[in-house]
């Protein structure tokens, strides 16, 4: 072989040789579906993409908002890898399509206490749950409060309500006109909009799920069967570097905020951080998840739980607890270790 032929040929291996590299080191793409709009707790999952966690192991993660369907029928559609949804909403779709060729899996909880309330204003003469009873209520039909308020009146003995339906951004709204007594949603969310619209918190009733005998999972992380089939590395990846993410958003919510304001810039810093920490105090760092461990679940009280929805929420088949969980991609428990110690 002549020195020219040597030289071509000797290029022409460094550039397969690069090229293989190039293919074997690219990152795996994945797709995640948001519950909402990109408001403080997103910051969760906006937060390690903007620090690198995501690409240091080997991915390249799009964050969504929501827009149009929600969470699980994006990932059940295939058109998404991973989302963030409701647990209870989740069994729902177990149980009332029970051959749906994809059926998401929750691989994370993030809320291990729902953050539902009702909420009413003092004025209304409501202060406790028993003042319910025979009140109007107001929230979208959609409402994971709403939906569940079945097991709410039955833990605090509340006898029959109305219910008046209305598209989410007029539920705060509606509340402070008058037209309805009391609403149901997420505390972090109806709180802060009331605020907003010039309710001073002291004004505001506040009657928590959590504390009123509803122990339900919040929000989970939602993944693909295909996802854990054909790629369960990646799946770990996600997980463990959205455990790394974690422990800086609760720690710090103002940094965490700031990647979210880099993200989307129409968002309200001053509000998304309080946002953000109210999200933390209501439904991720409580006794439940001390006890139980961030991220984790126990399957006695998923089992109560899944018994539970199907009740309320008058699924066509009993909701499957064993297929609507898998615990097996989490990080290991120091990873876990993102509350704050007291």
């Amino acid at each position: 072989m002549n020195k020219r032929s040597f030289l071509q040929t000797a290029v022409a291996v460094a550039t397969l040789t690069a090229s293989a590299w190039s293919i074997a080191a690219a990152p795996t793409p994945l797709k995640f579906q948001l519950d909402w709009r990109f408001e403080g707790p997103a910051a969760f999952f906006v937060h390690p993409g903007a620090k690198g966690y995501y690409k240091d192991n080997g991915l390249d993660v799009t964050v969504e908002a929501a827009s149009g369907a929600g969470a699980i029928q994006r990932v059940a559609s295939g058109t998404h890898d991973l989302g963030f949804a409701d647990l209870s909403a989740l069994m729902e779709f177990h149980a009332n399509n029970p051959d749906a060729p994809i059926k998401p899996v929750a691989v994370m909880v993030i809320y291990n206490t729902t953050p539902a309330s009702v909420m009413a204003l003092k004025k209304s003469g409501i202060k406790t749950a028993a003042d319910l009873t025979g009140k109007k209520l107001g929230a979208p039909i959609f409402d994971a409060g709403r939906r569940t308020f079945p097991l709410f009146a039955q833990a605090n003995n509340v006898g029959e309500v109305q219910w008046t339906t209305m598209d989410p951004p007029l539920r705060e709204t509606m509340l402070v006109r008058g037209d309805v007594d009391a609403v149901t949603g997420y505390t972090f969310t109806s709180l802060l909009n009331l605020e907003a619209r010039g309710v001073k918190r002291e004004d505001i009733v506040v009657l928590p799920y959590a504390s009123h005998g509803v122990k339900l999972y919040g929000n989970v992380i939602i993944a693909s069967p295909k996802l854990i089939a054909e790629k369960p590395e990646a799946l770990k990846a996600f997980l463990a570097a959205f455990a790394k993410g974690a422990r800086e958003v609760i720690a710090q919510p103002a940094a965490a905020i700031a990647s979210l304001k880099a993200k989307d810039g129409l968002v309200n810093t001053d509000v998304e951080i309080k946002r953000l920490q109210l999200t933390i105090e209501t439904a991720i760092d409580g006794p439940g998840a001390r006890e139980e461990g961030f991220g984790q679940l126990r399957l006695p009280r998923l089992q109560l739980m899944a018994e539970q929805v199907a009740k309320a929420y008058g699924t066509k088949n009993p909701v499957p607890a064993n297929a609507v969980w898998n615990g097996s991609f989490l990080p290991p428990a120091a990873a876990l270790d993102v509350l704050p110690k007291k």
